[in-house]
This record gives structure tokens, C-alpha cells and sequence, in this order.
């Protein structure tokens, strides 16, 4: 069975200020500082390993009104990718999901999420759950998901954001990517940080679920 491992749940309530600029927004805030070029090719895929993900499978979007939330980004399963977009002025969410795998005619209900209906529309499917669409193509050996609710984002803001998603470039792989780790983290050859980053909520022994303090006596 397909584990579908997802960094955070595809919509979230993102806090505003914790918005980063990527995609519609990636000539003003894709590099650095000041406009700055971006980090070296190396550091890039080292940070996209840091996150247990690779920079082939970093896509990003334009969506007029819509920033992503950097803290949404991260791995998909194995080594897959997602971020999700919110609107600055209502908080209506647009998930985008990239991972390993193809859609045709014969999957396009059965791919998680499984689908009440699929029909093609230019070079994507459309795909409609029980309160979520969505937008699926395949590229690169690379299935591409643009998701949002039904109610909150409508099919023609949903077909731009699909037609729109593309493969990152080095500016936006150093706007959308986690920063490096501090000193001490990533080396300057660029290699693996060797880890990705820990938990602060699990115990450091036992098999590392959540557990409630004994009781009197317990």
C-alpha cells in the first residue's frame, strides 16, 4: 500500500505573517537580499535533501493574490514535494502536490485521492472528490496536483494555478526550500546534512509515541 507521508495537512490555518513570497512573486523575493543571485546549484540540492526531497521534484506556481506559506513546504511520501498557496485577502488555500508517478484515462479516479470523476481539459485532468477538486497531469515521470475546496476556490482560479505550476528554478528553489541549517549544519562542499530536522515533540527513548504520565499508583 501507497504510504502517503505529508509534512502538514494540505490545508492548514496559516498565519499571514508567516508568508513567503515564490512563484507570482518570484522577481521581487525568489533570490536573496537586495536581489542578490541565488546560493550555488550545490547548496540547493543539499537543502533539498535536508528535507528529504530532491530539487527535480520542486514545483512552484503563480497565483494572482496567492503567496505560498514556506512553512507548508516539504516532502511527500518518499521524496515527493508540496507547498500550499493562501489568498492574502480571504485565506482560501491551493495545495500543490508533486510526486513520483503517471495519470491517464484508466487511473485518473483510482490515484489518491480517489476521484468521483475525471475528465480531461487541455493537457490536465480534472478531478472532483466528495469536497475538493483538482487539476493532475503527469511530467517528467512526475504526477502534478493542484488541489483546493470546492467551495472556496473556483474551477478557472483552480485550471490557472495548474497551467501555471512548473518545474523551480534556482531563484525559487532558494525562495520555497528550508534555509541551510546554523553553523555547523550543512558543510561547504554542499554535501547531506546527514539528518533531517528532529521533533521537539517526541521522547528521545522508547518507541517514541506520545504517552500520558501514569496515574496514582499506575
Amino acid at each position: 500500500m501507497t504510504r502517503h507521508r505529508l509534512l502538514l495537512p494540505a490545508l492548514l490555518l496559516l498565519a499571514p505573517l508567516a508568508l513567503t513570497g515564490c512563484g507570482s512573486e518570484k522577481s521581487e523575493e525568489g533570490g536573496g537580499a537586495g536581489g542578490a543571485p541565488p546560493p550555488g546549484r550545490a547548496e540547493l540540492e543539499a537543502r533539498a535533501r535536508a528535507a528529504q526531497t530532491r530539487v527535480e521534484h520542486v514545483y512552484v506556481t503563480e497565483i494572482d493574490g496567492y503567496r505560498a506559506a514556506r512553512q507548508s513546504a516539504g516532502v511527500l511520501n518518499e521524496d515527493g514535494f508540496q507547498v500550499t498557496y493562501v489568498k492574502q485577502d480571504g485565506g482560501q488555500q491551493i495545495a500543490l502536490h508533486v510526486d513520483r508517478g503517471t495519470l491517464d484515462e484508466g487511473s485518473c479516479r483510482t490515484v489518491h485521492p480517489l476521484a468521483k470523476s475525471c475528465e480531461k481539459d487541455g493537457e490536465a485532468w480534472y478531478r472532483v472528490t466528495d469536497s475538493r477538486h483538482e487539476y493532475a497531469r503527469t511530467e517528467n515521470g512526475l504526477r502534478i496536483q493542484v488541489a483546493a475546496d470546492r467551495a472556496a476556490v473556483g474551477r478557472a482560479v483552480l485550471r490557472a494555478a495548474a497551467e501555471r505550476a512548473h518545474r523551480a528554478d534556482d531563484r525559487e528553489l532558494d525562495a520555497i526550500l528550508p534555509e541551510p541549517a546554523a553553523p555547523g549544519g550543512l558543510p561547504s562542499d554542499g554535501g547531506d546534512t546527514g539528518t533531517p530536522a528532529e521533533r521537539g515533540d517526541l521522547p528521545s527513548h522508547g518507541d517514541g509515541a506520545p504517552q500520558d504520565p501514569p496515574g496514582v499508583g499506575g
